[in-house]
């Protein structure tokens, strides 16, 4: 980098005409300047220039070198500039929208660890489980359960998740642990008001599907609510496996009925097709891609 530097102080020198004009373009001291030179043609071995107390001269040598140490100069300052156009791009607010739950899961660690990064870019996030029209609404990117064929988005799946049988160590001390899915016909279980089918719960075993009936005296349309009321001991529920890491980990939560299957669930980032995104929507979206493919192992070993 020193042989650099020291190239491009050369091409600024003989631009200036003299070392003080150049050396205040450099920042630096007439004698920091004189010495990089001689430093220069001390590494050449040859002299560059025919230096008097009136001007300078390029000698044969000083002359070939230096259509290279201005191109040199050319290439820093294009770089410069291609560095200043990407700030640029990066610099400005991206506008997201994703399911609740996911977004109190996962988003404040997420979006933090993204910041540091980069900084210049805004994120508003709004959290939603309702249909939005990205389009219309002027959101860049969303995380979505289904993607209809109709939409004109671009759809990549970052994410595949299942629902866990979980309840509290006090309610199985309270009311038993069921050991397959017909007995929780028999326990409170907490419904999620979200879905129609609330009320039907369904479990694979060996390609064999099995439904039941439950009930119990709480429901909600909100994933956290049912799982802060599971955690005090309320009743049985089904929630989604990212939800559940640090639960099932201290104990809080006991999963259910591990030898049955539940349905798995993809999930899909996605964004309004269009030639090319703005550099900051893009480096966004491969970041959220690159971080759930990481964050998916854990989720897939519950």
């Amino acid at each position: 980098m020193s042989e650099m530097d020291d190239l491009a102080a050369f091409a600024v020198l003989i631009d200036a005409g003299s070392f003080t004009l150049a050396a205040q373009q450099l920042g630096c001291s007439k004698g920091q300047l004189s010495k990089r030179i001689s430093l220069l043609e001390d590494r050449f071995s040859v002299v560059l220039l025919h230096r008097t107390t009136r001007r300078l001269s390029l000698t044969a040598a000083g002359a070939a070198l230096l259509p290279q140490a201005q191109a040199l100069v050319v290439q820093v300052e294009r770089a410069r500039q291609a560095l200043a156009r990407l700030k640029d791009d990066m610099a400005g607010p991206v506008r997201m929208t994703v399911p609740v739950s996911l977004g109190e899961t996962f988003f404040d660690a997420l979006l933090l660890e993204f910041s540091r990064e980069y900084p210049e870019v805004q994120i508003e996030l709004e959290l939603n489980n309702s249909y939005r029209d990205m389009a219309r609404e002027g959101f860049d990117l969303a995380i979505r359960s289904q993607v209809a064929s109709h939409e004109r988005l671009v759809a990549k799946p970052v994410l595949n998740w299942h629902e866990v049988t979980c309840a509290s160590p006090v309610y199985l001390e309270q009311h038993g642990e069921p050991t397959t899915p017909q007995q929780l016909a028999e326990h409170r279980c907490l419904l999620n008001s979200h879905y129609s089918g609330r009320e039907e719960w369904q479990y694979h075993r060996q390609h064999e599907l099995h439904r039941v009936r439950v009930s119990g005296p709480f429901a909600s349309n909100h994933y956290s609510l049912l799982k802060k009321a599971a955690v005090i001991g309320a009743g049985i529920a089904r929630l989604p496996s990212y939800m559940l890491n640090a639960e099932l980990a201290d104990g809080r939560l006991c999963g259910l009925l591990r030898d049955y299957q539940t349905r798995s669930n993809p999930m899909y980032l996605v964004h309004p097709y269009q030639g090319g995104l703005p550099k900051r929507t893009q480096v966004l979206a491969d970041y959220l891609v690159g971080w759930f493919q990481r964050s998916g192992e854990a989720i897939n070993q519950l």
